[in-house]
């Protein structure tokens, strides 16, 4: 009892990790299954050959292609656009900002799918065709709030007087930008980004809404459910979630240098 008392925050961080890890596991494992009928639920037999053929689905890796333009795309917009508006809130002062502040919280505590119906009535007002366009702008701007969130909070963690003291060095604003501000500001940024990536590639609802005849990856996944389950869609989640832990590792081993760099 005593060695689990002294142990129990360390024990509980394992069981939840666990239990967040299981059902990743378990799409891991099954991409490796060779199912005797349409549905992939059952463990049959070993077998390599949805690995060797990903792309063996009809339209799987179209929708796959697809939905990684579309979360680059968003990746782009919506970092670009958060980061300023983070910076602006963070940094000025102007009539609205308590105002802009709050607001900016309403695509995070909204429902998505009162979002996706508000989203979809505004492009049906504007007659625009709904398809790769209307996705985009729909991601970009339910992304938008993370990313501030996330670069806003990096922001004002900065100490003003690093910034002060580029000045006094004679460097311009935009040396004193790109060389002291925004390395500062890149982890809030990179994780703002790398935010937005994962939730434009995982959307579903809003992007049923507003997609019209476009279909990505979630879209096709959902499709294919009713009429069956191929074993390439685990093995499409497995290597996202492999890539997704890579990059993750990577970041973490960079992180580690630059501090024993700064130390030494």
């Amino acid at each position: 009892m005593r060695w689990i008392r002294r142990n129990l925050v360390v024990i509980a961080g394992l069981l939840t990790l666990a239990y967040m890890i299981l059902p990743n596991i378990v799409v891991m494992v099954f991409s490796f299954n060779k199912p005797t009928g349409r549905f992939n639920y059952s463990w049959q037999r070993f077998s390599l050959d949805a690995w060797k053929d990903p792309c063996g689905v009809a339209d799987l890796c179209g929708s796959l292609t697809l939905s990684l333009q579309i979360a680059a795309w968003a990746t782009l917009g919506a970092t670009a656009l958060g980061t300023m508006i983070a910076f602006a809130l963070v940094r000025y002062r102007f009539r609205a900002r308590g105002a802009i502040n709050s607001l900016i919280f309403l695509p995070m505590a909204m429902p998505e799918v009162v979002m996706a119906a508000s989203l979809l009535t505004l492009f049906l007002n504007m007659g625009a065709e709904l398809g790769f366009w209307t996705v985009l702008i729909a991601h970009i701007m339910f992304c938008l709030s993370f990313v501030v969130t996330a670069v806003k909070a990096r922001v004002m963690s900065m100490d003003p007087r690093l910034e002060e003291a580029a000045r006094d060095l004679y460097a311009g604003p935009v040396q004193t930008f790109v060389r002291v501000t925004l390395p500062i500001a890149a982890p809030g940024i990179a994780a703002g980004a790398l935010l937005a990536f994962a939730l434009s590639f995982d959307d579903f609802i809003i992007t049923n809404f507003n997609a019209g005849s476009t279909v990505t990856f979630p879209m096709f996944v959902w499709g294919s459910a009713q009429r069956g389950t191929p074993v390439q869609i685990n093995v499409i989640g497995t290597a996202m979630f492999i890539i997704a832990v890579l990059v993750v590792v990577a970041g973490q081993i960079v992180t580690n240098r630059r501090k024993r760099t700064a130390t030494t």
